[in-house]
């Protein structure tokens, strides 16, 4: 009987046991280790903290944007004509001056000719009027000719010289006719669809045979609201405001400019003004139309104080963070956030430099709660 008094005795204290290794594992996530040392209020939570981070951070500010092209025409002819040949494939990149299509020139140098052969007749016609009138100026003197005869001879002589003027000009005419049959990039960029196939009869200002769209360097409008106007336009008056532009798949920019343009009004139903940066873009990697993100830097702020963001907490009152206290005691702190640098963000008010900002098991911890800091991991920004 007394034996097994002793057996039941020995399981209740092994269950005793159990529960309270159970109890150490749930509260402090541990398994296997020993508890955390005793305090004077009890067990202390370790926690993971890193010191507060003093640098230089850029102040930047980001809006979703689109992008634009800086100039977009449609391309046709100037003369009438067939198409005889396209040069450029659809979708080429085209430089400045390339030959994109070719228009049937044979009608075109017909016209240059015959405007040649008539500049030719007349300029006959304009040497005989002059050495007719030159024998007359002399014969008019020992009045063998009439004053009025000269006088004719004068006027012929200059309505010879008028049509050759006319012929000359109507040469030049022919021949930038006979140039328009070569179809060429005003500006480098990139044609598109082709909408004149070949044998398609074209006409002056009336078919369109394709599109030219330049790509570098390109716009892209955003709108900023009405508080941020004034720190824009403050930082535009200092200087050139840096913009870079991140398309959605991308982490970093890849595509940098500058603010160009900022509207003269404000839109008053939606508080926002129109604003446009032109980016460069040499790899024709940002197209027309495309949906991005332009990031303005407006200034360097020295000596600002960072935590990690996966530090901060929001209450009723606003956001907070748990900064290790006197006698190794969790303290909230209330914060006032500035902008963020990557995994970190700019603290205006509520730190200090040299604090100590606890990073994990906040969800463990409370105002007062003891805490055992762990070794700080170092931090990254951008």
């Amino acid at each position: 009987m007394r034996g097994w008094k002793l057996a039941l005795t020995t399981v209740v204290l092994l269950a005793a046991g159990s529960a309270t290794a159970f109890y150490f594992v749930d509260r402090f996530g541990e398994k296997g280790g020993a508890a955390p040392p005793p305090t004077q209020h009890g067990f202390a939570m370790p926690v993971p903290v890193t010191p507060v981070v003093k640098k230089t951070v850029p102040i930047y500010l980001e809006y979703s944007g689109r992008t634009e092209s800086i100039r977009n025409i449609p391309l046709q002819a100037r003369v009438t004509g067939y198409i005889a040949a396209q040069v450029a494939p659809d979708g080429a990149d085209v430089k400045e001056g390339d030959l994109l299509y070719r228009i049937d020139p044979r009608d075109l140098q017909a016209a240059l000719d015959q405007a040649s052969a008539q500049a030719q007749r007349d300029a006959a016609s304009l040497d005989y009027a002059r050495a007719n009138f030159n024998r007359g100026d002399e014969l008019v003197k020992s009045g063998f000719v009439a004053k009025d005869t000269l006088d004719q001879r004068e006027s012929a002589m200059r309505q010879a010289q008028a049509a050759v003027t006319m012929d000359q000009a109507a040469i030049r005419t022919a021949q930038l006719n006979l140039s328009y049959a070569e179809i060429r990039a005003p500006f480098s960029g990139r044609i598109g669809r082709n909408q004149a196939p070949i044998g398609t009869l074209v006409s002056v200002g009336g078919t369109t045979l394709n599109t030219l769209v330049q790509l570098d360097p390109i716009y892209v409008t955003f709108n900023p609201s009405e508080a941020e106007l004034p720190d824009i336009q403050k930082a535009h008056a200092v200087g050139k405001v840096e913009v870079e532009v991140l398309v959605p798949a991308e982490t970093e920019a890849h595509h940098k400019g500058e603010l160009t343009f900022l509207d003269n009004v404000v839109d008053r139903a939606t508080g926002t003004i129109t604003a446009r940066a032109t980016i460069a873009n040499g790899d024709f990697a940002l197209l027309p139309g495309q949906y991005v993100r332009a990031r303005l830097h407006l200034r360097d702020e020295p000596d600002a104080l960072l935590v990690p963001q996966t530090a901060l907490g929001s209450s009723q009152l606003g956001k907070y963070v748990y900064v290790v206290g006197t006698d190794n005691k969790a303290e909230q702190r209330l914060v006032t956030l500035g902008p963020t640098a990557g995994e970190l963000v700019v603290v205006t008010k509520g730190v200090h430099e040299g604090d100590q900002i606890i990073t994990g098991n906040l969800q463990k911890i409370g105002p007062g709660a003891p805490v055992q800091p762990l070794p700080p991991k170092p931090q990254s920004g951008s």
